[in-house]
This record gives structure tokens, C-alpha cells and sequence, in this order.
């Protein structure tokens, strides 16, 4: 099971292993604060494209589209993550405000078409 939340919401036990999925360190967090059991910046949109994204350059659809050509070319780290998923939950960590239209939507769905 993959599923996402943000950052600054309490960890809870069905959460299972928890993955930071920002390429950024999210803002007003200590790192001794946050829990979570792996950082994958690999996964993460590309500075590009995340700038384009919160600065309005694209849409939500245009994102996407180009975030999973991104994400094709990380499938061997992809399959590692949904092959965890799989066996256990596994809770995607995201920081962005808007919890409908963000990367870690995408990524939890491409996610699901590994396993």
C-alpha cells in the first residue's frame, strides 16, 4: 500500500516506512524532528520542473505528464520502493500546501504501475 501525506502531520503506526520525496528539506521542520526512514531526492521532480510547476509556467497536467517521463528514467530505484509497498505500507512524505495537485500524488500512482 503507498500513500501520501504531508510532512506536518503527526507519524502514526500505518504509516510503515515513511519516505521524504522533496528534493528540498521542508521548511519550519528540524531534522531531528522529522520521522522518516529514508530521503529519496532521486524520485523527486527535477529542479526544472518543480520551479516551472509552483511558478505557474505549467499546469498540473503538463507537471505531470513531464514528471513521469522523469520518473521513467529512475525505474530500477522505483521498483525498489513499490516492491516495498507490496509487503508492507509504505506513506510518501510531501511538504507542498496543496494535498490534491502534487508530485507525490504522481509519483504514489506511478508507483502503483511498478508493483
Amino acid at each position: 500500500m503507498i500513500q501520501c501525506k504531508r510532512v506536518y502531520e503527526s507519524p502514526t503506526k500505518e504509516d510503515g516506512y515513511r519516505v521524504l520525496v522533496d528534493r528540498l528539506w521542508p521548511r519550519g521542520v528540524k531534522k531531528t524532528d522529522l520521522h522518516y526512514d529514508e530521503w529519496c531526492k532521486t524520485l523527486a521532480p527535477s529542479t526544472e520542473l518543480r520551479k516551472a510547476f509552483h511558478g505557474e509556467a505549467i499546469d498540473f497536467a503538463a507537471f505531470s505528464e513531464s514528471y513521469r517521463q522523469e520518473l521513467d528514467a529512475q525505474k530500477e530505484e522505483g521498483k525498489k520502493l513499490a516492491a516495498r509497498g507490496k509487503e508492507s505500507a509504505v506513506t510518501l512524505l510531501f511538504a507542498a500546501k496543496n494535498t490534491e495537485q502534487n508530485h507525490a500524488i504522481v509519483l504514489a500512482d506511478w508507483l502503483r504501475t511498478l508493483a
